[in-house]
Protein backbone atom coordinates (compact mmCIF):
# COMPACT_ATOMS: atom_id res chain seq x y z
CA UNK A 1 0.00 0.00 0.00
CA UNK A 2 1.64 3.28 -1.04
CA UNK A 3 1.82 6.38 1.54
CA UNK A 4 -0.67 8.01 -0.04
CA UNK A 5 -3.77 5.52 0.54
CA UNK A 6 -2.09 5.19 3.79
CA UNK A 7 -3.09 8.72 4.61
CA UNK A 8 -6.38 8.58 2.68
CA UNK A 9 -7.41 5.31 5.26
CA UNK A 10 -5.82 7.55 8.36
CA UNK A 11 -7.84 10.58 7.29
CA UNK A 12 -11.12 8.17 7.17
CA UNK A 13 -10.93 6.76 10.48
CA UNK A 14 -10.04 10.82 11.84
CA UNK A 15 -13.27 11.53 9.90
CA UNK A 16 -15.22 8.68 11.73
CA UNK A 17 -13.45 9.32 15.00
CA UNK A 18 -14.44 13.12 15.16
CA UNK A 19 -17.71 12.04 14.05
CA UNK A 20 -18.53 10.01 17.51
CA UNK A 21 -17.85 13.20 19.43
CA UNK A 22 -20.65 15.52 20.44
CA UNK A 23 -20.68 18.59 18.93
CA UNK A 24 -22.74 22.02 19.64
CA UNK A 25 -22.07 23.55 16.33
CA UNK A 26 -22.50 19.90 14.31
CA UNK A 27 -19.33 18.92 13.26
CA UNK A 28 -18.77 22.39 10.75
CA UNK A 29 -15.28 23.40 12.56
CA UNK A 30 -14.04 19.50 12.25
CA UNK A 31 -15.32 19.48 8.68
CA UNK A 32 -13.81 22.38 7.33
CA UNK A 33 -10.76 20.74 8.53
CA UNK A 34 -10.79 17.82 7.01
CA UNK A 35 -11.58 19.22 3.52
CA UNK A 36 -8.53 21.33 4.27
CA UNK A 37 -6.71 17.86 4.63
CA UNK A 38 -8.23 16.04 2.20
CA UNK A 39 -8.16 17.97 -1.07
CA UNK A 40 -4.32 18.01 -1.22
CA UNK A 41 -4.36 14.35 0.24
CA UNK A 42 -6.99 13.74 -2.94
CA UNK A 43 -4.43 15.11 -5.64
CA UNK A 44 -1.47 12.79 -3.88
CA UNK A 45 -3.53 9.93 -4.20
CA UNK A 46 -4.23 10.52 -7.52
CA UNK A 47 -0.88 11.37 -8.36
CA UNK A 48 0.27 8.10 -7.06
CA UNK A 49 -2.30 5.79 -7.63
CA UNK A 50 -3.83 7.01 -11.09
CA UNK A 51 -6.95 8.79 -11.69
CA UNK A 52 -9.39 5.80 -10.72
CA UNK A 53 -7.81 4.92 -7.42
CA UNK A 54 -8.38 8.90 -6.84
CA UNK A 55 -11.84 8.49 -7.50
CA UNK A 56 -12.89 5.74 -5.59
CA UNK A 57 -11.17 7.84 -3.04
CA UNK A 58 -13.09 11.02 -3.67
CA UNK A 59 -16.39 8.95 -3.72
CA UNK A 60 -15.32 7.80 -0.26
CA UNK A 61 -14.51 11.40 1.04
CA UNK A 62 -17.82 12.46 -0.03
CA UNK A 63 -20.43 9.89 1.62
CA UNK A 64 -18.10 10.94 4.70
CA UNK A 65 -18.45 14.25 4.07
CA UNK A 66 -22.03 14.43 2.52
CA UNK A 67 -23.87 17.46 4.04
CA UNK A 68 -21.06 19.66 3.07
CA UNK A 69 -21.35 18.40 -0.95
CA UNK A 70 -25.37 18.97 -0.53
CA UNK A 71 -25.52 21.81 0.72
CA UNK A 72 -22.84 23.03 -1.98
CA UNK A 73 -25.33 21.28 -4.67
CA UNK A 74 -28.13 23.44 -2.99
CA UNK A 75 -26.06 26.73 -3.31
CA UNK A 76 -24.98 26.11 -6.95
CA UNK A 77 -28.89 25.40 -7.54
CA UNK A 78 -30.03 28.48 -6.09
CA UNK A 79 -26.97 30.00 -7.99
CA UNK A 80 -28.06 29.09 -11.31
CA UNK A 81 -31.65 29.61 -11.02
CA UNK A 82 -31.20 33.04 -10.34
CA UNK A 83 -32.98 35.46 -13.34
CA UNK A 84 -29.90 37.16 -15.02
CA UNK A 85 -32.14 40.08 -15.58
CA UNK A 86 -32.23 41.21 -11.96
Amino acid sequence: MTLSLTLACLWAVLANVIAMFPSRRNHWPAAYALIALGVPLLGFVTYENGPWIGLFVFAAGVSILRWPVVYLGRWMRRTLAKDPAE
